[in-house]
């Protein structure tokens, strides 16, 4: 399944992250733990990539004086999230071949990037994980299986694709990128839904 069909089965089911029956609350806790590894006082941007129609997010990352960015390769989910909050910078892209303008004092990719192809999900958490500020912080989400897997699922409605490095390669890229783990959590226990919290550290702190 390739990216040009995630597009098109998100672009058919945008409305139903703004519906009655998704939770408002869904990711807010973990973005809130995320950002309280941030210092105080420094300004700058936020990246969500993958970023979608829902803008739950936004007062979170404004709160802690970041400008936001976002990428999503849906057309209708950007279009809606401009209409939402029209002070956001956003990107109709593949966000495997986007390349960040800037650098980034956090960035999120909240269920997002698990859409990528397995293959081409190494090359793009490198990608993410360089644009990142010295102490910055990247949230996202992932299958926490113990080895990569990739599947495709039609529970929504259209059939979508996902895939997962699985937690030993994930923990691997990260200190590949010169990153460490933060925070790693199963959040929807029995599901198997990961969140981490990863941050840039200095090459100094690596000696």
């Amino acid at each position: 399944m390739d990216h040009t069909a995630i597009a098109s089965s998100y672009d058919e089911i945008a409305e139903r992250w703004l519906d009655a029956q998704f939770s408002q609350s869904n990711g807010i806790r973990q973005h809130a733990q995320a950002l309280r590894f941030l210092e105080d006082g420094a300004d700058g941007w936020a990246l969500n990539a993958g970023c979608g129609c829902n803008t739950r997010f936004n007062d979170l990352l404004r709160g802690r004086g970041l400008r936001i960015e976002g990428v999503d390769i849906s057309r209708r989910m950007l279009d809606l999230a401009g209409d939402a909050d029209p002070a956001a910078l956003l990107h109709h892209a593949d966000i495997c071949e986007w390349q960040p303008p800037r650098r980034y004092r956090f960035i999120s990719a909240w269920d997002s990037i698990w859409h990528v192809r397995l293959e081409q999900q190494r090359a793009l958490m490198l990608k993410l994980m360089h644009a990142l500020d010295t102490g910055g912080v990247f949230i996202f989400t992932a299958g926490g299986l113990d080895a990569a897997d990739s599947h495709v699922d039609a529970t929504m409605g259209p059939e979508v694709y996902y895939s997962t490095l699985g937690i030993p390669g994930l923990l691997a890229v990260i200190e590949e990128a010169g990153c460490i783990c933060r925070h790693l959590e199963f959040d929807q226990l029995p599901h198997k839904h990961l969140f981490i919290i990863v941050q840039r550290i200095s090459a100094s702190a690596l000696s």
